[in-house]
């Protein structure tokens, strides 16, 4: 099995450059993001690619900064410093991304 590690930060990067499309592009079809073990909030690869391209236009600063990381079996785990602006306090979450081979397939965010 490949390393999962790279893909998940290639992801960060396409965030932070606010590129829906590359982020996206790392993603299996059906993948979705969520709140851990709650309610999905971006459905599907097209949903997540809609609902960043709004978040992008609503915060063009906004950027994440992984402070850690882990990698287990299908699963990587970064812990996020996020800010919405420069002026804004950042906020910290846990990112479960899940993969389907070398495809994510679910993030879920720990807040």
């Amino acid at each position: 099995m490949a390393a999962l590690t790279p893909i998940a930060q290639a992801m960060i990067a396409a965030y932070n450059a606010q590129d829906a499309d590359t982020y996206v592009s790392h993603m299996t079809d059906d993948a979705c993001e969520a709140g851990y073990r709650g309610a999905v909030v971006r459905e599907g690869k097209e949903g997540t690619r809609e609902g960043l391209k709004k978040m992008f236009v609503e915060f063009p600063e906004n950027r994440a900064e992984v402070i850690g990381s882990n990698e287990l079996g299908n699963y990587v785990v970064f812990h996020e410093r996020v800010w919405r602006s420069a002026a804004a306090e950042p906020f910290d979450v846990i990112a479960v991304y899940s993969f389907e081979g070398d495809k994510c397939a679910r993030v879920e965010f720990i807040r």
